[in-house]
């Protein structure tokens, strides 16, 4: 009986996610697993193992077809798949389908709109938009997303957008300084190059037994990262910071009856 042979060169994949690229006239292609490579662009995901079906570069996945070596090595210049695989899946085209596309694009609008509800405040009364009124302002100022980013990413420039629309801003966060009364002079100096005009504490605090002054300040949050560098080289280590209020927002109690 005569034996049928397989190509050696074909490996047969199912369900998978497509990330495609042509280069040097061919195109290259490698199979991963859904809902990975989103994750692995964002940084989120960082073990290759995780994100490929196949450590394999293909020239058509569905077919199971492989990449020529001659091919690999023309269009990157070397013939290390798993190099090329991480070319790929960086800057390949992600291949979905119109339904997963929408499906993806709604979770992310989603998604921004309740961060945004989350980290805003009406600037005049302190509270916080429902996330259904972030989305509807959110559709009327034609915010587009962008599906290589991850929402938290998109969150600044959407809010930029939304005050086209509606009067708001990033909460403030309340956070306290304690320092040793010696580091007082540079702190401060400090402080005012760091925050300018909101250099001023809501409240100062001094320690007559430990010799410490303590400044509680409302700030954006943005600017925790600075202050508590501030803090540690002003202070060679002895000072801290602590966030007394994530969020300075007064959250609206539902009241029944009239």
């Amino acid at each position: 009986m005569s034996r049928i042979n397989t190509p050696t060169n074909q490996k047969l994949l199912t369900n998978v996610a497509v990330v495609r690229m042509k280069k040097a006239g061919k195109r290259f292609e490698i199979a991963c697993y859904k809902n990975k490579v989103l994750g692995y662009r964002q940084g989120i995901e960082k073990d290759l193992d995780e994100v490929l079906q196949s450590p394999s570069v293909f020239a058509n996945v569905s077919k199971g077809q492989s990449a020529k070596k001659d091919d690999l090595v023309k269009a990157f210049g070397t013939a290390d798949q798993t190099e090329i695989c991480k070319e790929i899946l960086t800057k390949g085209d992600l291949q979905v389908s119109d339904k997963e596309r929408q499906a993806q694009n709604e979770a992310l609008f989603k998604e921004v709109a309740t961060q945004v509800a989350d980290k805003c405040v009406n600037p005049e009364s302190k509270r916080p938009y429902p996330v259904s009124m972030i989305e509807k302002a959110m559709k009327e100022c034609h915010v587009a997303l962008k599906p290589n980013r991850n929402a938290k990413q998109q969150v600044p420039d959407t809010v930029t957008k939304l005050q086209s629309q509606l009067p708001i801003e990033r909460a403030m966060m309340r956070v306290r300084l304690t320092f040793p009364v010696t580091s007082n002079k540079t702190v401060r100096n400090r402080l005012k190059k760091e925050l300018g005009a909101a250099a001023k504490p809501e409240k100062e605090e001094r320690s007559e037994e430990g010799g410490d002054i303590a400044l509680v300040y409302l700030v954006d949050p943005g600017h925790y990262r600075p202050l508590d560098e501030l803090v540690r080289d002003e202070t060679a280590g002895k000072g801290s910071i602590e966030i007394v209020d994530l969020k300075e927002a007064v959250e609206e109690e539902e009241k029944l009856g009239t």
